[in-house]
């Protein structure tokens, strides 16, 4: 999608720039600072997979000067609404650079790729760097600004990502088992060396069915996995559930802590930025899973 230099360009006012998720919300204001305006349509809590457009949210999409969405049908019940936007000005997925082969596709859900990419650094990013040439595209003389900005930015997120790798690698094996409500985390196991079982598929629209927990408190109790994870932006009934089913086969299986999945955690917070969510998801998920051993 080729960025025409308009008349955004040329004005001294900020870029308005609107984002869906949180993950990208946080990474674009880095990279745009003072040269952008950015608002988020997607806050503390909201699942993706489901949110429909507002008639405030669609306001503010074609109000604005670039639209970054994530792609991969993140945001399917919006994927119209871009292709109508995309005629009239700049609607870009931050996935566009990702080699496709790098792009995980289960085969429960042939046809479709996970969306989940924020969860393997290493991928995001490229997203960062998509969202820089978007900026520089659009604003030629904030280059040098949107430039440093996002080489800075990668050298955090390149540190981040040998972090997650080393302190997974510290769960003893045997118990390194990520348990979760949905399958966001495939892209992080695949990366950082840990098992993922999720309940649910890929996108939350999917229940679980008994049988689906019932495998899984096999799993569970086999292996004496201490811990279970619930998410920000998924109800806690299925893992409930699996906690349940597991105590009744006496394993004292515990909920280890909530980790963000779909969303970033508050405004303000540490895990308000992406880089605070990852690092909390991480912790949490060590601390939970070494305590028993």
């Amino acid at each position: 999608c080729s960025i025409p230099s308009g008349a955004a360009a040329e004005s001294k006012a900020p870029l308005r720039v609107v984002t869906t998720i949180g993950m990208i919300t946080d990474i674009t204001a880095r990279i745009g600072s003072e040269r952008i305006s950015v608002q988020g349509l997607m806050g503390e809590g909201i699942d993706p997979h489901l949110y429909k457009a507002s008639p405030n949210d669609v306001r503010l999409l074609t109000d604005a000067d670039l639209i970054l969405y994530s792609g991969l049908n993140l945001e399917g019940k919006m994927a119209d609404l871009f292709v109508r936007l995309a005629r009239k000005k700049p609607t870009i997925a931050v996935s566009e650079y990702i080699d496709e082969k790098l792009l995980r596709e289960p085969p429960e859900f042939a046809g479709h790729y996970d969306p989940h990419i924020w969860f393997d650094v290493s991928l995001w990013m490229k997203a960062a760097e998509r969202i820089r040439d978007a900026l520089q595209e659009l604003d030629p003389e904030g280059r040098a600004l949107f430039q440093s900005n996002t080489t800075a930015l990668l050298s955090e997120l390149a540190e981040l990502h040998e972090w997650c790798r080393a302190q997974i690698q510290s769960i003893p094996a045997g118990v390194r088992v990520l348990v979760t409500a949905h399958d966001a985390f495939g892209y992080f196991g695949r990366a950082y060396g840990i098992e993922v079982k999720g309940i649910q598929g890929i996108s939350t629209e999917s229940e679980a069915s008994l049988k689906d927990i019932n495998s899984l408190v096999d799993l569970i109790v086999g292996r004496g996995i201490p811990a279970v994870f619930v998410e920000s932006s998924v109800p806690r009934k299925t893992i409930e559930a699996l906690v349940e089913g597991a105590r009744a086969r006496k394993l004292d299986l515990q909920i280890g802590g909530e980790l963000f999945s779909d969303a970033l955690g508050k405004a303000g917070t540490a895990e308000g930025s992406y880089i605070g969510m990852v690092q909390h998801n991480v912790r949490t998920i060590v601390k939970a899973l070494t305590k028993a051993k």
